[in-house]
């Protein structure tokens, strides 16, 4: 089983590799796996690997959700 976080690109720093970030953490992540990774995609990363870009629906989705999880295991409200 794997675990990958949505993260929201904000930078592309190479050929195939972006900053993105999750919650406040930032991060070098690869993009090898994904085509055309532009500033403001959100897209699944697992191992410093985006392996796949959201819709924006789906993002959209996801994102709240991670934020609740976020805010109830650290007690802080959002």
């Amino acid at each position: 089983m794997c675990l990958a976080i949505p993260h929201t690109i904000e930078s592309i720093v190479g050929e195939r590799l972006c900053v993105a970030r999750a919650g406040s953490a930032r991060t070098e992540v690869r993009t090898d796996l994904i085509e055309n990774a532009r500033v403001g995609d959100v897209v699944l990363v697992h191992a410093g690997f985006a392996i796949e870009r959201l819709e924006e629906r789906e993002s959209e989705e996801l994102l709240r959700l991670f934020d609740e999880i976020r805010a109830k295991s650290s007690g802080i409200p959002q």
